[in-house]
């Protein structure tokens, strides 16, 4: 069962918000958790075992945390300066052993479900390498759905607890439902625990106007995928399982669609996610702010996946940065290259740490590290170079927001993460350079004119239904870039207009959609990760 389909929407989604509906307040989040491992039994069976093992464990490490801070505050009550530092120093070695515990207990789990192969795979290489006659041989456990997103949400609620940004949760039913929230499971977003246990836990009935959003915009997720993304698939599987087979031309166009099935699929589920919890009154983050309006890479990674860059930020950029060592190092480099440069050093450190872990978390191989080191390049020198590029906008008395510099900026910006994400689709580092290659040097427009999109199944209707529909989010994208809400706007019409746009999106859904006439599905792309 996926957020797609039919089960989910006609049967498991109205069964849930019935039975939330009739049951008391105090038990609505009971509903929930049940659900959520309905949910998640259904999708990955016996694996849901590994979900409730990771719940207990962080439910007892944050119960030593909470124990280990009541006993040094009971103990350095009545003690002077100097025996208090004693005891807070030694209080505080074992208040992080054991954060590290739990960290590390998470990432092992992670580790042998996601990365052992590659580990193996990495670890035999380097042995042929240095002509060392020995191999290992692993392979990855099993691993359940979603356990990359509640692995980083159990790390990020344990690093809070410990650093007192939020209360240990003492009910474990409660911290379970945080953690396998049935929404949030398969995709995310990434959330924190202290931005969504009030509205989580507290029952809010549902009402008309929740309602309503909600399912506005599970209908306006359904179309992005269904109507978009599940259309370019068709097309984009051929094209990158026999990439050999096809010209520059073919290629490049072939990876534009991919960005495009990307954001469709993954924006639109997000849509659903959001929805569905807005039915409830609860209120997840979001994880798109229309990423391609963005003018630099750096500004495209904080509009692209929000909730994941904002736990890599948080949870990696900021602590390795701050760090004595960092703190010492910028210091030094200041006196020697300046204010600008100096930090740049040791935040150059932290930046490709949080791009390592970024390439690695979405899969395990060697394009996605270099996915990674390709974004953190170019951030890098977007960082190096700006203010010479601020320096020659004042120089000149060029309004760098004018607007054909946001037009130029946006494309630039564009180009770029469309040639990242060649590495992120290639089935491996070395597909996805010769794809480059050829881009760049057999590069024709015969594609134009000798029907291969048509022969690889999109004909001339489909390419017309998706280039509408991009317009129409593109449209609604520019109206939002302006703090313009289509929904606040669509509400405050008469009964007849809103209806007949809510019967329109549904009847745009159906006529243009998968559910009618023959049909492949396709999974959520982001699910993988």
């Amino acid at each position: 069962m996926q957020y797609s389909d039919l089960t989910y929407l006609l049967l498991f989604l109205p069964l849930v918000i019935i039975i939330y509906s009739i049951s008391p307040k105090k038990y609505r989040y009971i509903v929930l958790l049940l659900s959520s491992y309905i949910f998640f039994y259904s999708i990955s069976s016996y694996l849901i075992t590994y979900s409730l093992i990771s719940t207990i464990l962080i439910y007892i490490i944050t119960k030593i945390l909470s124990k280990l801070k009541d006993k040094e505050k009971l103990l350095t009550e009545s003690l002077e300066k100097e025996e208090r530092k004693i005891i807070k120093k030694k209080y505080l070695k074992k208040r992080k052993l054991t954060l590290i515990i739990g960290i590390i207990s998470l990432l092992i789990t992670l580790i042998l479900t996601k990365y052992l192969n590659f580990i193996t795979i990495s670890f035999n290489d380097l042995m042929k390498i240095l002509n060392v006659n020995f191999k290992i041989h692993f392979s990855n456990l099993i691993a359940p759905i979603g356990i990359s997103f509640y692995t980083l949400e159990g790390i990020s609620y344990l690093v809070d607890v410990y650093n007192g940004k939020c209360e240990k949760e003492n009910n474990i039913l409660k911290l379970s439902l945080y953690l396998t929230f049935f929404p949030k499971l398969m995709e995310g977003p990434i959330t924190r625990y202290n931005d969504i246990k009030d509205s989580l836990y507290a029952g809010n009935k549902i009402n008309y106007k929740n309602l309503t959003f909600g399912l506005q915009r599970i209908t306006y997720g359904l179309i992005k995928k269904f109507v978009v993304a599940n259309r370019i698939h068709n097309v984009i599987d051929p094209i990158f399982a026999n990439y050999l087979k096809y010209d520059g031309g073919v290629l490049f166009i072939g990876i534009i669609l991919y960005v495009i099935e990307l954001y469709m699929d993954f924006s639109g589920i997000m849509d659903i996610v959001i929805g569905t919890s807005e039915i409830f009154g609860i209120t997840l983050p979001e994880n798109f702010k229309r990423p391609f309006f963005s003018r630099s890479i750096s500004d495209f990674w904080s509009r692209w996946h929000v909730t994941l860059g904002t736990f890599f930020k948080d949870y990696i950029f900021y602590p390795v940065s701050l760090s004595k060592f960092s703190r010492n190092l910028t210091s030094k480099m200041r006196k020697k290259l300046g204010n600008h440069f100096g930090p740049l050093v040791s935040g150059t450190v932290a930046l490709l740490l949080v791009w390592l872990s970024n390439g690695l978390w979405h899969g395990a191989n060697y394009n996605f590290i270099a996915f990674g080191l390709y974004h953190f390049t170019f951030i890098l020198l977007g960082n190096i170079f700006s203010p010479l590029l601020n320096s020659f906008y004042t120089k000149s008395n060029i309004n760098k927001d004018n607007f054909i510099i946001k037009v130029l900026s946006i494309t630039k910006t564009t180009i770029i993460v469309i040639f990242g994400e060649i590495f992120f689709r290639a089935t491996s580092l070395k597909s996805a350079l010769y794809i480059i290659k050829e881009i760049f040097t057999n590069f024709n427009l015969k594609f134009l004119y000798n029907h291969t999109f048509l022969k690889l199944g999109l004909d001339s209707k489909d390419i017309l239904i998706i280039i509408l529909t991009i317009i129409i989010v593109f449209i609604i994208g520019i109206l939002n870039e302006k703090n313009i809400s289509v929904r606040e706007e669509i509400s405050k019409k008469n009964i007849f207009v809103r209806w007949t746009i809510y019967y329109l999106l549904i009847f745009y859904l159906l006529i243009f959609g998968a559910y009618l006439g023959p049909y492949t599905p396709v999974d959520p792309m982001y699910a993988s990760f």
